[in-house]
């Protein structure tokens, strides 16, 4: 009945009569905006359109030929655009369909060729369906031109170019020329003519220019080796002009789109575009127009400048002329950064995430421009430059001036360090003069600058300019201004210490400590945030001299402890605790550390999720008091380790593709995924997920090492689910799973042998053995990382030790199949 049923619909709909019944089943498909490939999904939950959808598949499965001609008379004939616009993706997705076209007919074939190309001509077709349309033909043409050719197809298209042909005829024909640029370069000669008698016009419109040149980009791109791409020189000139002339009749959206297009070929052929200057030229006109042109133009055209420098030698007109290039973009680059304006909400901020208040595009493009110039060109051919500018823009009276001075200053320090530092007395002036300066925002940019500086010309400037680095930040810190300055002022402070030598830092251990016990009792969390950074830097330096600061640095710690409802502080500042507690030692810490376990342990009846990054960090710390107080975190395991176990046993979700498949290699650049091949399986497991797996293993790993036959009642727990992660696909897990595993048979061993392990013997122990270095063994037959099977081996020879006699003779069988790896029954 219901194939009947089925062939009833069928004949309804691919009968003689075209196409009322199967006009009605393309009109419910479209009534989703989404394409077939997710109509399935959407048109569940409406009546019609899953019934359209159930035919529509009928159709396909039983008479694919009858299907595509009707789809294609359809699009030829039908009034409705959105019907033609349906079919034209339709029946592209149909003629796409794996092996369907060789199992077409050959009159069919032809026709389907025919009606794609007269539908392309019709002057009354959407431009948004001709281009469909056109996409269509491309990939087509992409799948027969070498296996059985389309010969109609080329002289269509050389007709379709000319000048008389209507514009949206030659836009199409060049779109697919685009498409198709690796199967029509040995007809490169004749289409160059094409090309530059197209763009040299001056009666074609701007879309067909814009769809030309896409096409020449896309053949200079697919030319070999040993074709010359000079040969297009003459087109770029041609459309460079066509841009310039543009851009004088105030027409920038098509200007916009070329340049996108030089970009694109500033980015693999960069010695084209640089061949005598001329383009490079124009581009700079463009990038200065600052008054004239709209800021997407002018910085598409920095944009390109940049890329083309960042070529190096593959870009010989700016080697050639690198400081005639400098000279000429970095002005603009400093017009850019200066755009900025004295927004009040700034003064009033309370966290850095309104830091571009006031700041305009020019102004971040600027920035960035400043930064990949230097690194691209180097400080020989930045630095004097710059300093030529940087020089007028402090006599200037204007304050942005003095700020864009600054933040270029701080740009350009990565790039050009090794040249910065035989001018660093100059640098040093121009910042800390800056310090006095009587607007905020240029105060700000001067301790930004001192942030970048300390990282990028350490340790030269830490030896050479400690004193005054100090006084000035001292100056800033004790001034108690806005709180921009004094968040600011602790990161400088911060990134200035960290690369100071011990011997420079001391001297002024007691006046640093003293600004960061101010900063932290500032009531502006981003303020808290930087001091308590710095100040974690402090105490892992000078770890042996911290005890004489620790009641100053508690008191505002100890505030911040309480105040779990600022998870960013919270966080920040119990580690900073916990850091300080390690440092003093446990006879000092004790009382606080009871105190901060039982604010940690207050956590236990929330339910957080494992995601909350308060979760992993409360672990953590937990793990760092241990180690402070050995013995007498005891009475804390209890709590911590239901939790600890959780994030041990997470499965994160993996997405298991074929090596071999480059599907979703597009993906592969998503820094929140972590790709692992594995034999023939590629495998992608969130990375968040799996640094809370990595993490949690290693912290069992530490409270079995720290706390000895204290560990031994979660043994039970932990081993069953660390031994199976010996094989865990990720290298880190694996890791930290086999470092385990003497740490647990210690735990167990010395349990036994001081009486702590109640009801147990050394039968456990043998046991536990047992369990253990069969897993091992095997593991060091399997383990592909070199590194990790040296930790493999070395893990197998303490548990051997550990173990000792209690082997029974089958585990050392299994034992002697390691004899040749090297390990020590």
């Amino acid at each position: 009945m219901a194939e009947s049923t089925e062939h009833q619909q069928l004949a309804a709909i691919l009968g003689p009569e075209p196409a009322a019944t199967f006009q009605t089943v393309i009109s419910h498909l479209i009534s989703s905006p989404s394409s077939l490939q997710t109509l399935i999904s959407d048109l569940i939950s409406s009546e019609k359109r899953s019934e359209a959808e159930l035919v529509f598949n009928i159709c396909k499965q039983a008479d694919h030929e009858s299907l595509s001609l009707k789809l294609a008379q359809l699009l030829q004939v039908s009034p409705d655009e959105k019907t033609r616009a349906m079919c034209s993706i339709l029946l592209r997705k149909q003629l796409l369909t794996r092996d369907l076209w060789r199992r077409l007919s050959r009159n069919t074939k032809s026709t389907l060729k025919h009606t794609l190309l007269s539908c392309i001509q019709r002057e009354d077709t959407p431009t948004s369906i001709s281009k469909a349309i056109c996409y269509a033909v491309s990939e087509l043409a992409s799948a027969v031109l070498f296996a059985e050719g389309w010969p109609e197809l080329l002289p269509f298209q050389f007709q379709s170019t000319s000048y008389d042909a209507p514009p949206k005829l030659q836009e199409c024909s060049f779109l697919i020329f685009d498409q198709l640029a690796d199967f029509f370069t040995p007809f490169i000669d004749e289409l160059h003519t094409v090309f530059l008698y197209c763009l040299s016009s001056s009666t074609r419109s701007n879309e067909v220019k814009i769809a030309a040149f896409s096409a020449v980009v896309s053949f200079i791109r697919c030319l070999s080796s040993y074709e010359d791409p000079n040969m297009f020189h003459d087109v770029l000139i041609e459309m460079m002009r066509t841009v310039m002339g543009e851009l004088n009749k105030g027409k920038e959206i098509m200007a916009q789109e070329a340049i996108k297009l030089f970009i694109e070929l500033a980015g693999t052929h960069p010695t084209l575009l640089s061949r005598n200057g001329q383009i490079i030229r124009a581009m700079l006109q463009i990038a200065e127009a600052i008054d004239v042109l709209e800021q997407g133009t002018r910085h598409l055209a920095i944009e390109f400048l940049i890329t083309l420098a960042e070529a190096g030698e593959r870009a010989p007109w700016i080697m050639r002329r690198c400081r005639e290039f400098v000279g000429l973009c970095f002005p603009i680059l400093m017009r850019m950064v200066s755009n900025v304006k004295d927004d009040p909400s700034w003064h009033t901020a309370e966290t850095d995430d309104d830091i571009a208040l006031g700041v305009s595009g020019d102004y971040c493009v600027g920035q960035e421009c400043l930064h990949r110039l230097a690194i691209a060109l180097g400080g020989n051919n930045i630095v004097p430059i710059a300093l030529e500018h940087f020089t007028a823009h402090f006599a200037a009276p204007e304050w942005p001036k003095h700020h864009a001075a600054l933040i270029a200053l701080a740009q350009i320090a990565e790039g050009c360090s090794e040249v910065m530092i035989k001018d660093l007395e100059q640098v040093v002036a121009m910042v800390l003069n800056s310090f006095e300066h009587p607007h905020i925002r240029v105060r700000w940019s001067a301790i930004n600058a001192v942030g970048q500086l300390s990282t990028y010309l350490a340790p030269d400037l830490q030896v050479q300019y400690h004193q005054l680095v100090f006084s000035a930040l001292n100056a800033t810190i004790y001034g108690l201004q806005n709180c921009r300055l004094l968040a600011h002022a602790a990161s400088a402070l911060q990134k200035f210490i960290e690369k100071c030598a011990r011997d420079i830092l001391t001297p002024y251990l007691d006046e640093v400590v003293s600004q960061l016990v101010v900063l932290l009792q500032s009531e502006i969390q981003m303020v808290h945030v930087e001091a308590l950074t710095a100040l974690a830097s402090v105490v892992v330096s000078f770890p042996d001299q911290f005890q004489k600061y620790y009641e100053d640095v508690m008191i505002p710690l100890r505030v911040m402890l309480l105040d779990a409802t600022n998870n960013p502080v919270w966080s920040k500042s119990v580690e900073c605790i916990s850091l300080v507690g390690m440092a003093v030692g446990k006879e000092k810490f004790r009382d606080d550390a009871k105190k901060v376990m039982e604010v940690l342990m207050s956590f236990q009846g929330s339910q957080m999720e494992l995601d909350d990054p308060t979760a992993s960090c409360m672990l953590q710390i937990c793990a760092d008091l241990c180690k402070c107080l050995g013995q007498e975190f005891l009475p804390y395991m209890g709590a911590v380790m239901p939790p600890l176990l959780q994030f041990v046993q997470i499965k994160p979700v993996e997405i298991v593709t074929s090596a071999n498949d480059n599907s979703d290699m597009d993906e592969s650049d998503d820094e929140s995924m972590e790709t692992i091949t594995l034999g023939d399986k590629r495998i992608r497991i969130k990375t968040s997920v799996l640094e809370e797996k990595v993490t949690a293993c290693n912290l069992l790993c530490c409270y079995a090492d720290e706390l000895k036959e204290g560990f031994f009642p979660w043994i039970d727990q932990v081993a069953p689910t660390l031994v199976p992660l010996i094989s865990y696909i990720h290298e880190k897990v694996r890791k930290s799973a086999v470092s385990a595993m003497p740490k647990l048979l210690l735990s167990a061993k010395l349990a036994i042998e001081k009486r702590q392990a109640q009801g147990c013997n050394e039968t456990y122990i043998k046991k536990l053995s047992d369990h253990i270095l069969p897993v091992l063994v095997e593991a060091s037959h399997q383990e592909p990382d070199r590194e990790i099977t040296a930790i493999i081996l070395d893990a197998l020879n303490e548990c051997i030790q550990i173990s000792g006699p209690l082997r029974d003779e089958a585990m050392s069988h299994a034992l002697s199949r390691g004899d040749k790896a090297g390990i020590t029954p």
